[in-house]
C-alpha cells in the first residue's frame, strides 16, 4: 500500500495508536491450524506485517518471518524487536512483497497470516505463491477490520460512514482511500476469490468467518464482535490520524488545517464528541474514555 511507504507517513504514530488484536483471535487461528494431526509449528510468516504487531504474537512457532514492502515499516518493526528484553532469534523481518517470496523454499511454511493487509494483495499471484510455500496441511489466516463503531452509541454510525466513506472531498476522507483495496476491506473480503479457483486442487479447506456482530446483518452467520478497546477521546483522535486516507487528504488540501474548528479529522472528532454529549447530557473531555469496537472478517485455508 503506497501511502505507508511515503517518507512523510508517521509510522511511530501508526504503531502506537492502531488497535491491537485480542488473544482470542490468535487462539482461534492456532486451533484451526492444529485441526490436522501432525500439524507442525516450525515456521510462520506474516505478510504485510507493518510494524510487526501480529508477527510477535505467533509465539508457538520456532521461527517467525515478518514481510512488508515498506522499508519504513520494517525499520520500525526491527527497532521494536531490538527493545524487547530478550532476543531469542525467533523473529526476523524481510522487505518484500506478499506476492513474491523467493527467500522461502517450496513446502517450508506451516502458517501464513496477514493482519489488515490482505485487501491490498493481488490474489491471482498470492494463491500460487501460497500453494508453493505452504507445507501439506499447512494453514493460512487473513483478517481485516472495517470501520470502528461506538459500542454504546450506535446512532453515531451514520457520522462515521459519512466521514470514512462519504464523497464530499472537503469534509470526508472517503474519496482519498486507495482503491480497490479499501472497497475490498469495507466489503469484508467477500470479493477475494477462493484459492482453488486460482490454483485448482491446491487447498483442502476454505472458510470465511465474520466477527461482525449485528453491524452487518447481510453477512452470512455473523459471530459476536471480538475486537474491542477502551480509549480516551484523545487517543481516538490519534487513531484517526493513522488513517492513510487522511494522509492523502492533507496532501490534496494543504490549507484545511486553517479551518477555525480544526482540520477535517478534528472536525469529525468534535462532531462525534458532540453526539455523545447530546445522548449523555454531559460534557465530554479528552481524557474521558469510550468503548470502541471493530467488525472483523477472516479467511482461513488449508493446503491440500
Amino acid at each position: 500500500m503506497a501511502t505507508f511507504g511515503n517518507s512523510s507517513f508517521n509510522t511511530a504514530i501508526y504503531a502506537t495508536f492502531r488497535p491491537t488484536y485480542p488473544r482470542s483471535l490468535y487462539d482461534f487461528v492456532f486451533r484451526y491450524h492444529e485441526r490436522n494431526k501432525g500439524a507442525r509449528w516450525d515456521r510462520a510468516v506474516d505478510l504485510g506485517c507493518g510494524t510487526g504487531q501480529a508477527t510477535v504474537e505467533l509465539t508457538p512457532f520456532k521461527h517467525v518471518i515478518g514481510v512488508d514492502p515498506s522499508s519504513k515499516m520494517i525499520e520500525v518493526a526491527q527497532e521494536t524487536l531490538e527493545k524487547t528484553p530478550v532476543s531469542t532469534g525467533q523473529y526476523e523481518y524481510v522487505q518484500a512483497s506478499a506476492e513474491s517470496l523467493p527467500f522461502l523454499e517450496d513446502s517450508s511454511v506451516d502458517l501464513v497470516i496477514a493482519a489488515q493487509a490482505s485487501h491490498w494483495f493481488d490474489w491471482n499471484k498470492i494463491w500460487p505463491e501460497l500453494a508453493r510455500v505452504l507445507r501439506k496441511n499447512g494453514s493460512a489466516a487473513f483478517w481485516i477490520y472495517s470501520e470502528f463503531r461506538f459500542t454504546r452509541y450506535p446512532s453515531l454510525t451514520k457520522k462515521i460512514n459519512a466521514y470514512g466513506q462519504g464523497i464530499d472531498p472537503l469534509n470526508s476522507v472517503g474519496p482519498y482511500w486507495q482503491q480497490p483495496g479499501r472497497s475490498i476491506l469495507e466489503n469484508h473480503l467477500v470479493e477475494v476469490p477462493e484459492g482453488n479457483d486460482v490454483v485448482p486442487g491446491a487447498f483442502s479447506d476454505f472458510e470465511r468467518v465474520f466477527f461482525t456482530g449485528d453491524h452487518y446483518p447481510s453477512l452470512p452467520s455473523p459471530q459476536s464482535v471480538i475486537m474491542r478497546k477502551k480509549m480516551t477521546w484523545n487517543d481516538l483522535l490519534s487513531y484517526l490520524n493513522t488513517w492513510s486516507s487522511l494522509h492523502t487528504f492533507r496532501q490534496h488540501n494543504p490549507t484545511d488545517g486553517e479551518n477555525p474548528r480544526g482540520d477535517v479529522a478534528v472536525r469529525f472528532w468534535k462532531d462525534l464528541k458532540e453526539g455523545v454529549e447530546q445522548e449523555d447530557g454531559r460534557a465530554v473531555e479528552g481524557h474521558d474514555e469510550v468503548d470502541i469496537e471493530w467488525p472483523l472478517a477472516m479467511i482461513m485455508i488449508k493446503r491440500a
